[in-house]
């Protein structure tokens, strides 16, 4: 057990519990005046947070001790399982913010797309890694994960649930190119891409979605409708300044601005904690996807390595389409903001990767153990071969 913390990396560990905790504080100043609006405890949303606070981070020290290539063995499994979620969430889920997207168990709710994006990472990578003697053959090294990840991303499409499904095309993006695939076999992949993303528009297409569409580029030509949201935003980063109004005295949260304690956290962040709050979390999230990315190129088992690189990718595609969606940049999607946003689902499966990463650096501090081990005893076993060689001829000389 010793020997096991020894090698465990503690960057990937304390920096997302850090991250979380803070997201806990974060999420009870964004959701207080909210909760008692909805006729709720004013810490309904911090006692929720706390609870799947607790259970991730068990779930992040339990996986971190199971060896990552055991999900290569039951990856079937995994796959069966993950598309069986997807497909039952229509006849039995529930439907929030217009999407039928959640099983509702009575004790609590769960997502099954933030599940997906772990499977289908766990899934690429084992193909991907069992497969490169062959990953430049199209009919086996494409195919196959390409229905897959169609599957997956269209049964999402039709809940509809456009922000995960758009996250789990560029995680699979990341994965299909980190594996050395052909480049003509990724014009493919990404032709098919671009008649799916055709063929789904015109069905997707509805007035809150274009509205949201054109207001995050001219949120001021509708300010009451779709750029309203995105100009609440405005207010907020605004308002914060360098250092922020302080903690709990958010203006933007009573009322104005949507969902403050999820998509718009961040928001609520630069109005309390300013430019200095947004930059220590920003800064946070980036240590973990190049932390991850590190131990990516460090790994030199494959599945390890693309596993790594796809937890890594999902992490970063989030909070970037987050923070965009935040600043402008990019349209709402209503995409939360990893480790620190309100939600359970979300917060249990980051915490599970961290684990799964955490292993995966533990074997590589392991191995890098072991190798410098075995050429330090090789090289004193030369010092010590090459001193009695001396010795010998010493002894030789005196006798002479």
């Amino acid at each position: 057990m010793k020997k096991r913390l020894k090698n465990f990396d503690f960057t990937l560990m304390f920096t997302p519990l850090a991250l979380s905790v803070f997201g806990v504080v974060m999420v009870y100043s964004a959701s207080i005046v909210m909760a008692v609006y909805e006729g709720l405890s004013s810490n309904y949303y911090l006692i929720k947070q706390i609870q799947w606070l607790v259970m991730g981070t068990a779930l992040l020290f339990f996986t971190a001790f199971i060896p990552y290539q055991k999900y290569q063995k039951v990856i079937k499994l995994i796959v069966i399982g993950m598309l069986l979620l997807l497909i039952f969430v229509f006849p039995f889920g529930e439907e929030r913010n217009f999407a039928k997207s959640w099983y509702d168990l009575k004790i609590f709710s769960f997502q099954p797309a933030e599940v997906a994006k772990l499977g289908l990472i766990m899934y690429l990578a084992s193909v991907y890694s069992k497969k490169l003697s062959y990953i430049h053959d199209f009919a086996k090294a494409v195919i196959p994960p390409l229905v897959i990840t169609s599957v997956t991303i269209l049964l999402i499409v039709l809940q509809p649930d456009i922000g995960t499904a758009s996250i789990i095309f560029l995680i699979a993006l990341s994965v299909i190119v980190s594996s050395g695939i052909r480049l003509r076999h990724l014009f493919v992949l990404g032709a098919v891409g671009a008649l799916f993303i055709a063929f789904a528009i015109p069905n997707m297409v509805t007035d809150e979605r274009v509205a949201r569409f054109t207001g995050a580029y001219e949120p001021f030509s509708d300010p009451s409708d779709g750029g309203y949201h995105l100009i609440q935003s405005y207010l907020a980063i605004g308002s914060g300044g360098l250092t922020g109004e302080g903690l709990g005295d958010s203006v933007q949260k009573l009322g104005y601005l949507s969902h403050p304690h999820t998509d718009f956290i961040l928001a609520v962040i630069a109005e309390e904690l300013g430019l200095i709050g947004v930059a220590i979390t920003v800064g946070a999230l980036a240590v973990i996807v190049l932390r991850g990315l590190y131990i990516a190129r460090k790994c030199e088992d494959a599945f390890g390595s693309l596993l790594a690189i796809g937890i890594s990718f999902m992490i970063g595609i989030q909070a970037f389409i987050n923070i965009g969606s935040m600043s402008g940049v990019l349209p709402i999607t209503g995409v939360t903001l990893p480790f620190v946003s309100y939600g359970g689902s979300s917060l249990l499966i980051l915490m599970i990767s961290m684990g799964i990463l955490n292993n995966i650096a533990m074997q590589v501090k392991s191995k890098e153990h072991t190798h410098t081990k075995t050429r330090t005893e090789v090289q004193n076993s030369s010092e010590e071969s090459v001193f009695s060689i001396n010795e010998r001829r010493g002894s030789k000389a005196w006798v002479k």
